[in-house]
């Protein structure tokens, strides 16, 4: 379109570009917008995996650990023994991260958000009492 065209155009004309050029905007922006999403979920991904990884590792440097300790242990006493000893100390340590972990999610329930809701509804009471004015 020439420039003495764009001059003249109906406000009528305009407003439908405007919408064409805000639509042609938004479509834009989400297709960027699922591309980093994308893009961000596969960093995610490989480094939940590479996680996951070490705590297997860890796990498994534990019980190398909890091993050495039985051993160590088996130099002053009969090996079985020392296997009790370290299997019994291991569920002492269980029972309680089982009840540490048991409060902390009887302190997150209800999963709703209860502080937010009550101010939600305060807001809401003042924004009636102000347009009853």
């Amino acid at each position: 379109m020439n420039d003495e065209r764009k001059e003249h155009l109906s406000t009528v004309e305009l407003i439908g570009r405007l919408s064409d050029e805000v639509r042609r905007l938004v479509k834009d922006e989400l297709h960027l917008a699922r591309l980093e999403l994308a893009e961000k979920g596969r960093h995610a991904g490989f480094g939940a995996g590479l996680f996951g990884a070490a705590v297997v590792a860890a796990f498994l440097g534990g019980a190398a650990l909890v091993a050495t300790v039985i051993l160590l242990l088996a130099l002053v006493m009969p090996a079985w023994a020392a296997a009790g000893i370290v299997a019994g100390a291991l569920l002492v340590v269980a029972a309680i991260l089982a009840l540490v972990g048991k409060n902390q999610v009887r302190q997150a329930a209800p999963p709703m958000p209860e502080e937010t809701v009550e101010s939600v509804k305060a807001d809401i009471d003042v924004v009636k009492e102000r347009a009853r004015r």
